[in-house]
Protein backbone atom coordinates (compact mmCIF):
# COMPACT_ATOMS: atom_id res chain seq x y z
CA UNK A 1 0.00 0.00 0.00
CA UNK A 2 1.26 3.64 -1.21
CA UNK A 3 0.12 6.32 1.77
CA UNK A 4 0.53 9.95 1.74
CA UNK A 5 0.76 11.36 5.24
CA UNK A 6 0.38 15.39 5.56
CA UNK A 7 1.23 16.18 9.23
CA UNK A 8 3.03 19.16 11.06
CA UNK A 9 3.16 17.30 14.01
CA UNK A 10 5.86 15.38 14.79
CA UNK A 11 5.24 12.86 17.29
CA UNK A 12 1.79 11.76 14.97
CA UNK A 13 4.53 11.82 11.79
CA UNK A 14 6.33 8.93 13.89
CA UNK A 15 3.63 7.54 15.63
CA UNK A 16 1.99 6.88 11.29
CA UNK A 17 5.70 5.83 10.32
CA UNK A 18 6.53 2.91 13.11
CA UNK A 19 2.82 1.93 12.88
CA UNK A 20 3.05 1.92 8.56
CA UNK A 21 6.35 0.79 8.71
CA UNK A 22 5.49 -2.62 10.14
CA UNK A 23 2.82 -3.00 8.36
CA UNK A 24 5.51 -3.09 5.04
CA UNK A 25 3.45 -0.38 3.75
CA UNK A 26 5.58 2.32 0.98
CA UNK A 27 4.72 6.10 2.57
CA UNK A 28 5.58 9.49 1.72
CA UNK A 29 5.53 12.54 4.35
CA UNK A 30 4.51 16.40 4.21
CA UNK A 31 4.48 18.89 6.49
CA UNK A 32 4.32 21.48 3.56
CA UNK A 33 0.47 21.95 2.68
CA UNK A 34 1.41 23.52 -0.77
CA UNK A 35 3.86 20.48 -1.58
CA UNK A 36 1.17 18.47 -0.71
CA UNK A 37 -1.34 19.33 -3.66
CA UNK A 38 1.63 19.68 -5.65
CA UNK A 39 2.11 15.94 -5.14
CA UNK A 40 -1.01 14.91 -4.97
CA UNK A 41 -1.24 16.05 -8.82
CA UNK A 42 1.56 13.94 -9.54
CA UNK A 43 1.40 11.05 -7.93
CA UNK A 44 -1.63 8.24 -7.49
CA UNK A 45 -1.72 7.09 -3.53
CA UNK A 46 -4.00 4.04 -1.95
CA UNK A 47 -4.80 6.29 1.09
CA UNK A 48 -4.26 9.74 2.41
CA UNK A 49 -4.01 10.77 6.10
CA UNK A 50 -4.70 14.15 6.10
CA UNK A 51 -3.82 16.26 9.67
CA UNK A 52 -6.09 19.20 9.92
CA UNK A 53 -6.68 21.61 12.88
CA UNK A 54 -9.41 22.39 14.81
CA UNK A 55 -10.64 24.76 12.44
CA UNK A 56 -11.85 24.21 8.84
CA UNK A 57 -8.68 25.86 6.57
CA UNK A 58 -8.45 26.71 3.33
CA UNK A 59 -6.90 23.68 2.28
CA UNK A 60 -9.85 21.40 2.70
CA UNK A 61 -11.83 23.55 0.13
CA UNK A 62 -9.21 22.81 -2.37
CA UNK A 63 -8.99 19.24 -1.16
CA UNK A 64 -12.78 19.04 -1.70
CA UNK A 65 -12.43 20.91 -4.98
CA UNK A 66 -10.30 18.20 -6.14
CA UNK A 67 -12.55 15.85 -8.12
CA UNK A 68 -9.77 13.12 -9.44
CA UNK A 69 -8.30 12.75 -6.04
CA UNK A 70 -12.27 12.56 -4.34
CA UNK A 71 -12.93 9.47 -7.05
CA UNK A 72 -9.65 7.86 -6.90
CA UNK A 73 -8.40 8.09 -3.13
CA UNK A 74 -9.45 7.80 0.12
CA UNK A 75 -8.58 10.06 2.60
CA UNK A 76 -8.28 9.51 6.84
CA UNK A 77 -8.80 12.96 8.19
CA UNK A 78 -6.96 13.68 11.70
CA UNK A 79 -7.60 15.83 14.34
CA UNK A 80 -7.61 16.99 18.08
CA UNK A 81 -10.82 18.24 17.49
CA UNK A 82 -13.47 15.62 18.00
CA UNK A 83 -16.62 17.11 18.48
CA UNK A 84 -19.64 15.28 16.44
CA UNK A 85 -20.39 18.32 14.55
CA UNK A 86 -16.55 19.21 13.39
CA UNK A 87 -16.31 15.16 12.36
CA UNK A 88 -19.30 15.59 10.43
CA UNK A 89 -17.96 18.59 8.32
CA UNK A 90 -15.10 16.34 7.52
CA UNK A 91 -17.03 13.18 6.17
CA UNK A 92 -18.74 15.89 3.95
CA UNK A 93 -15.43 16.70 2.91
CA UNK A 94 -15.37 12.99 1.51
CA UNK A 95 -13.30 11.89 4.51
CA UNK A 96 -13.15 7.86 4.15
CA UNK A 97 -12.66 7.69 7.98
CA UNK A 98 -11.35 10.25 11.47
CA UNK A 99 -8.97 9.17 13.27
CA UNK A 100 -8.25 11.32 17.01
CA UNK A 101 -4.97 12.78 17.38
CA UNK A 102 -3.67 11.10 19.75
CA UNK A 103 -5.57 7.85 18.64
CA UNK A 104 -5.15 4.35 20.32
CA UNK A 105 -3.40 1.77 18.04
CA UNK A 106 -6.62 -0.31 17.42
CA UNK A 107 -8.54 2.64 16.34
CA UNK A 108 -5.70 2.93 13.68
CA UNK A 109 -5.70 -0.92 13.35
CA UNK A 110 -9.22 -0.66 12.31
CA UNK A 111 -9.33 1.85 9.61
CA UNK A 112 -6.01 0.02 8.12
CA UNK A 113 -8.15 -2.81 7.84
CA UNK A 114 -11.05 -1.23 6.08
CA UNK A 115 -8.62 0.69 3.67
CA UNK A 116 -7.51 -2.60 2.85
CA UNK A 117 -10.89 -3.95 1.65
CA UNK A 118 -11.77 -0.90 0.14
CA UNK A 119 -8.37 -1.00 -2.20
CA UNK A 120 -9.21 -4.46 -2.67
CA UNK A 121 -12.29 -4.10 -3.75
CA UNK A 122 -11.54 -1.38 -6.32
CA UNK A 123 -8.75 -3.38 -7.48
CA UNK A 124 -11.37 -6.22 -8.56
CA UNK A 125 -13.64 -3.53 -10.16
CA UNK A 126 -10.98 -2.44 -12.51
CA UNK A 127 -10.54 -5.49 -13.44
CA UNK A 128 -14.02 -5.22 -14.57
CA UNK A 129 -13.09 -2.06 -16.58
CA UNK A 130 -10.70 -3.65 -18.83
CA UNK A 131 -13.00 -6.35 -19.44
CA UNK A 132 -15.43 -3.41 -21.06
CA UNK A 133 -13.00 -2.98 -24.12
CA UNK A 134 -14.06 -6.70 -24.87
CA UNK A 135 -17.93 -5.73 -24.62
CA UNK A 136 -20.12 -7.17 -26.93
CA UNK A 137 -21.84 -5.31 -29.73
CA UNK A 138 -25.48 -4.90 -29.71
CA UNK A 139 -25.89 -6.96 -33.21
CA UNK A 140 -28.83 -6.36 -35.44
CA UNK A 141 -30.15 -3.49 -38.18
CA UNK A 142 -33.97 -4.14 -37.41
CA UNK A 143 -35.85 -1.14 -36.68
CA UNK A 144 -35.99 -1.76 -32.75
CA UNK A 145 -32.48 -1.90 -32.28
CA UNK A 146 -31.91 1.14 -34.30
CA UNK A 147 -34.24 2.81 -32.03
CA UNK A 148 -32.39 1.45 -28.81
CA UNK A 149 -29.29 2.44 -30.32
CA UNK A 150 -30.26 5.43 -31.01
CA UNK A 151 -31.55 6.13 -27.54
CA UNK A 152 -28.62 5.19 -25.56
CA UNK A 153 -26.43 7.46 -27.78
CA UNK A 154 -28.72 10.35 -26.35
CA UNK A 155 -28.84 9.06 -22.63
CA UNK A 156 -25.70 7.78 -22.20
CA UNK A 157 -23.95 11.05 -20.90
CA UNK A 158 -26.94 11.45 -18.73
CA UNK A 159 -27.36 10.41 -15.25
CA UNK A 160 -31.07 9.60 -15.94
CA UNK A 161 -31.53 5.84 -14.23
CA UNK A 162 -33.08 3.72 -16.80
CA UNK A 163 -35.00 0.53 -16.24
CA UNK A 164 -34.80 -2.54 -18.83
CA UNK A 165 -37.54 -4.12 -20.16
CA UNK A 166 -37.72 -7.58 -21.86
CA UNK A 167 -38.17 -11.39 -21.92
CA UNK A 168 -34.82 -13.43 -20.62
CA UNK A 169 -32.19 -13.94 -22.43
CA UNK A 170 -32.97 -10.76 -24.96
CA UNK A 171 -29.59 -8.87 -23.96
CA UNK A 172 -30.96 -6.38 -21.10
CA UNK A 173 -27.98 -7.06 -19.19
CA UNK A 174 -25.73 -6.15 -22.23
CA UNK A 175 -28.02 -2.96 -23.18
CA UNK A 176 -26.84 -1.81 -19.38
CA UNK A 177 -23.15 -2.48 -20.09
CA UNK A 178 -22.99 -0.21 -23.29
CA UNK A 179 -24.67 2.57 -21.39
CA UNK A 180 -22.22 2.78 -19.32
CA UNK A 181 -19.31 2.00 -21.76
CA UNK A 182 -20.67 5.37 -23.63
CA UNK A 183 -21.44 7.14 -20.30
CA UNK A 184 -18.52 9.87 -18.61
CA UNK A 185 -18.92 7.26 -16.19
CA UNK A 186 -17.36 4.61 -17.91
CA UNK A 187 -13.58 4.74 -16.07
CA UNK A 188 -15.41 3.71 -13.43
CA UNK A 189 -17.14 0.72 -11.63
CA UNK A 190 -19.80 -0.74 -13.52
CA UNK A 191 -21.13 -3.27 -10.80
CA UNK A 192 -23.92 -5.40 -11.03
CA UNK A 193 -26.10 -7.01 -8.76
CA UNK A 194 -28.49 -10.25 -9.70
CA UNK A 195 -31.68 -8.99 -7.18
CA UNK A 196 -33.35 -12.65 -7.93
CA UNK A 197 -29.91 -14.31 -6.60
CA UNK A 198 -29.71 -12.87 -3.47
CA UNK A 199 -32.01 -14.26 -0.16
CA UNK A 200 -34.03 -11.36 1.23
CA UNK A 201 -32.43 -11.65 4.60
CA UNK A 202 -29.01 -10.77 2.86
CA UNK A 203 -29.98 -8.57 -0.20
CA UNK A 204 -29.92 -5.19 2.59
CA UNK A 205 -25.86 -6.33 3.48
CA UNK A 206 -25.28 -7.07 0.02
CA UNK A 207 -26.79 -3.93 -1.21
CA UNK A 208 -25.16 -1.16 1.46
CA UNK A 209 -22.31 -3.70 3.23
CA UNK A 210 -22.14 -3.86 7.07
CA UNK A 211 -19.90 -3.55 9.70
CA UNK A 212 -18.06 -6.63 11.62
CA UNK A 213 -20.55 -7.99 14.32
CA UNK A 214 -23.46 -6.08 13.22
CA UNK A 215 -25.28 -10.14 12.79
CA UNK A 216 -23.72 -13.28 13.53
CA UNK A 217 -22.20 -13.85 10.77
CA UNK A 218 -20.52 -10.80 9.71
CA UNK A 219 -17.11 -11.61 10.98
CA UNK A 220 -15.43 -8.72 8.96
CA UNK A 221 -16.85 -5.44 7.67
CA UNK A 222 -18.22 -5.82 3.94
CA UNK A 223 -18.39 -3.29 1.30
CA UNK A 224 -21.58 -3.30 -0.20
CA UNK A 225 -22.51 -2.46 -4.28
CA UNK A 226 -23.65 0.38 -3.58
CA UNK A 227 -20.01 1.41 -2.26
CA UNK A 228 -18.52 -0.44 -4.81
CA UNK A 229 -20.08 1.30 -7.28
CA UNK A 230 -19.70 5.06 -6.09
CA UNK A 231 -19.11 7.24 -8.95
CA UNK A 232 -19.94 4.37 -11.48
CA UNK A 233 -23.14 2.74 -12.76
CA UNK A 234 -25.46 0.35 -10.26
CA UNK A 235 -26.98 -2.63 -12.70
CA UNK A 236 -30.07 -3.63 -10.37
CA UNK A 237 -30.81 -7.17 -12.04
CA UNK A 238 -34.48 -8.58 -12.12
CA UNK A 239 -35.62 -5.62 -9.42
CA UNK A 240 -38.89 -7.18 -9.89
CA UNK A 241 -37.88 -9.93 -7.57
CA UNK A 242 -36.49 -7.69 -4.82
CA UNK A 243 -38.68 -7.34 -1.70
CA UNK A 244 -40.56 -4.22 -0.51
CA UNK A 245 -38.34 -4.03 2.51
CA UNK A 246 -35.20 -4.14 0.55
CA UNK A 247 -37.32 -1.90 -2.31
CA UNK A 248 -37.83 0.94 0.60
CA UNK A 249 -33.99 1.07 1.13
CA UNK A 250 -32.88 1.41 -2.22
CA UNK A 251 -35.64 4.07 -2.75
CA UNK A 252 -34.39 5.98 0.29
CA UNK A 253 -30.62 5.67 -1.16
CA UNK A 254 -31.68 6.93 -4.31
CA UNK A 255 -33.57 9.44 -2.41
CA UNK A 256 -30.85 11.15 -0.60
CA UNK A 257 -27.96 9.51 -2.24
CA UNK A 258 -26.78 8.32 1.10
CA UNK A 259 -26.48 4.81 2.53
CA UNK A 260 -25.78 3.16 5.74
CA UNK A 261 -24.13 -0.10 6.31
CA UNK A 262 -25.84 -2.77 8.24
CA UNK A 263 -24.86 -2.04 11.70
CA UNK A 264 -23.52 1.51 11.23
CA UNK A 265 -25.44 5.16 12.37
CA UNK A 266 -23.06 6.78 10.31
CA UNK A 267 -24.41 8.26 6.76
CA UNK A 268 -21.61 7.91 3.59
CA UNK A 269 -22.86 10.03 0.77
CA UNK A 270 -22.74 8.56 -2.94
CA UNK A 271 -22.78 9.07 -6.40
CA UNK A 272 -23.94 5.99 -8.66
CA UNK A 273 -26.15 5.90 -11.80
CA UNK A 274 -28.88 3.36 -11.44
CA UNK A 275 -29.95 0.96 -14.49
CA UNK A 276 -32.23 -1.04 -13.25
CA UNK A 277 -33.87 -4.74 -15.46
CA UNK A 278 -36.96 -6.95 -14.99
CA UNK A 279 -38.71 -9.74 -16.92
CA UNK A 280 -41.63 -8.97 -15.21
CA UNK A 281 -44.32 -6.03 -16.23
CA UNK A 282 -43.76 -3.87 -12.94
CA UNK A 283 -47.26 -1.91 -13.63
CA UNK A 284 -48.83 -5.38 -12.49
CA UNK A 285 -46.78 -6.00 -10.04
CA UNK A 286 -47.85 -2.79 -8.55
CA UNK A 287 -51.29 -3.64 -8.49
CA UNK A 288 -50.75 -6.41 -7.05
CA UNK A 289 -48.82 -4.62 -4.52
CA UNK A 290 -45.26 -6.26 -4.85
CA UNK A 291 -43.32 -3.10 -6.36
CA UNK A 292 -43.34 0.02 -4.78
CA UNK A 293 -45.21 2.64 -7.20
CA UNK A 294 -42.51 5.34 -5.80
CA UNK A 295 -39.66 3.34 -6.55
CA UNK A 296 -41.10 2.54 -9.98
CA UNK A 297 -41.17 6.03 -10.73
CA UNK A 298 -37.98 6.92 -9.50
CA UNK A 299 -36.65 3.88 -11.45
CA UNK A 300 -38.23 4.54 -14.58
CA UNK A 301 -36.88 7.64 -15.78
CA UNK A 302 -35.91 6.46 -19.46
CA UNK A 303 -37.61 2.85 -19.77
CA UNK A 304 -35.67 0.65 -22.55
CA UNK A 305 -38.24 -2.21 -23.91
CA UNK A 306 -36.05 -4.90 -26.05
CA UNK A 307 -37.75 -6.74 -28.33
CA UNK A 308 -37.32 -10.70 -28.10
CA UNK A 309 -35.57 -12.42 -31.31
CA UNK A 310 -39.35 -13.68 -32.64
CA UNK A 311 -40.11 -10.24 -32.88
CA UNK A 312 -36.61 -8.96 -34.58
CA UNK A 313 -36.32 -12.22 -37.05
CA UNK A 314 -34.11 -9.86 -39.51
CA UNK A 315 -31.34 -9.83 -37.02
CA UNK A 316 -31.41 -13.42 -36.98
CA UNK A 317 -28.47 -13.94 -39.56
CA UNK A 318 -26.23 -11.31 -38.45
CA UNK A 319 -26.79 -12.96 -35.14
CA UNK A 320 -25.49 -16.33 -36.04
CA UNK A 321 -22.64 -14.82 -38.01
CA UNK A 322 -21.44 -13.21 -34.41
CA UNK A 323 -21.62 -16.40 -33.14
CA UNK A 324 -20.24 -18.37 -35.50
CA UNK A 325 -16.95 -16.39 -35.35
CA UNK A 326 -16.67 -15.96 -31.61
CA UNK A 327 -17.60 -19.47 -30.45
CA UNK A 328 -14.78 -20.51 -33.13
CA UNK A 329 -12.22 -17.53 -31.71
CA UNK A 330 -13.16 -19.46 -28.07
CA UNK A 331 -12.60 -23.23 -28.92
CA UNK A 332 -9.26 -21.68 -30.89
CA UNK A 333 -10.79 -23.49 -34.40
CA UNK A 334 -11.51 -21.79 -38.06
CA UNK A 335 -15.09 -20.48 -38.26
CA UNK A 336 -17.41 -23.01 -39.66
CA UNK A 337 -19.86 -21.86 -42.53
CA UNK A 338 -23.71 -22.51 -42.49
CA UNK A 339 -25.61 -22.78 -45.99
CA UNK A 340 -28.42 -20.50 -46.46
CA UNK A 341 -31.46 -22.82 -46.26
CA UNK A 342 -30.14 -23.65 -42.51
CA UNK A 343 -30.11 -20.00 -41.46
CA UNK A 344 -33.61 -19.66 -43.64
CA UNK A 345 -34.81 -22.75 -41.19
CA UNK A 346 -33.55 -20.98 -37.96
CA UNK A 347 -34.64 -17.81 -38.83
CA UNK A 348 -38.64 -19.47 -38.61
CA UNK A 349 -37.69 -20.97 -35.06
CA UNK A 350 -39.59 -20.05 -32.09
CA UNK A 351 -37.38 -18.55 -30.20
CA UNK A 352 -38.28 -18.84 -26.13
CA UNK A 353 -34.85 -18.61 -24.77
CA UNK A 354 -34.28 -15.30 -26.80
CA UNK A 355 -30.42 -14.83 -27.92
CA UNK A 356 -28.81 -16.46 -25.05
CA UNK A 357 -31.09 -19.67 -26.88
CA UNK A 358 -29.72 -18.54 -30.24
CA UNK A 359 -26.15 -18.53 -29.17
CA UNK A 360 -26.77 -22.46 -27.67
CA UNK A 361 -28.33 -23.35 -30.82
CA UNK A 362 -25.09 -22.34 -32.83
CA UNK A 363 -22.89 -23.70 -30.51
CA UNK A 364 -24.11 -27.11 -30.31
CA UNK A 365 -24.40 -26.99 -34.78
CA UNK A 366 -20.74 -26.49 -34.54
CA UNK A 367 -20.08 -29.43 -32.26
CA UNK A 368 -22.25 -32.17 -34.27
CA UNK A 369 -21.77 -30.54 -37.68
CA UNK A 370 -19.19 -31.61 -40.62
CA UNK A 371 -17.06 -29.26 -41.89
CA UNK A 372 -20.08 -26.96 -42.55
CA UNK A 373 -23.67 -26.27 -41.07
CA UNK A 374 -26.25 -27.38 -42.86
CA UNK A 375 -30.18 -27.76 -43.16
CA UNK A 376 -29.95 -31.58 -42.10
CA UNK A 377 -27.96 -30.61 -39.87
CA UNK A 378 -30.12 -27.94 -38.36
CA UNK A 379 -33.54 -30.64 -38.39
CA UNK A 380 -31.22 -33.41 -36.70
CA UNK A 381 -30.49 -31.07 -33.97
CA UNK A 382 -34.43 -30.30 -33.25
CA UNK A 383 -34.91 -33.61 -33.62
CA UNK A 384 -32.69 -34.69 -31.05
CA UNK A 385 -33.40 -32.23 -28.59
CA UNK A 386 -36.87 -33.53 -29.04
CA UNK A 387 -36.08 -36.94 -28.22
CA UNK A 388 -33.93 -35.97 -25.21
CA UNK A 389 -36.84 -33.76 -23.98
CA UNK A 390 -34.55 -30.62 -23.54
CA UNK A 391 -36.32 -28.15 -25.68
CA UNK A 392 -39.88 -27.75 -26.24
CA UNK A 393 -38.98 -25.41 -28.95
CA UNK A 394 -40.92 -25.85 -32.34
CA UNK A 395 -41.07 -24.39 -35.70
CA UNK A 396 -43.42 -21.96 -36.64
Amino acid sequence: MHILIFTTDKLLKNQLKDFFAFQKCETEYLDDEQEAFKLFKKKEFDTIFFEVSNFIKSSLEILNQNDSLKIKTPIVFISKNTTPSFIVKLMKYGAFDFLPNPFEIKDLVEIFKDLKIFIKSNEINSVKKNEFQKIQSIIGQSDSIKKIKSIINIIANTDAKVLITGENGVGKELVAKWIHQKSNRKSNPFVEVNCAAIPNDLIESELFGHEKGSFTSAIKMHIGKFEQANNGTLFLDEIGDMSLHAQAKVLRALQENVISRVGSDKSLSINVRIIAATNKNLLEEIKLKNFRIDLYHRLSVITLHIPSLNNRREDIPALIDFFLIKIAEEYGEPKKNIDEDAINKLIHFNWTGNIRELRNVVERLIILSGDRITLDDVVNFVLINQKLNISSSLFV
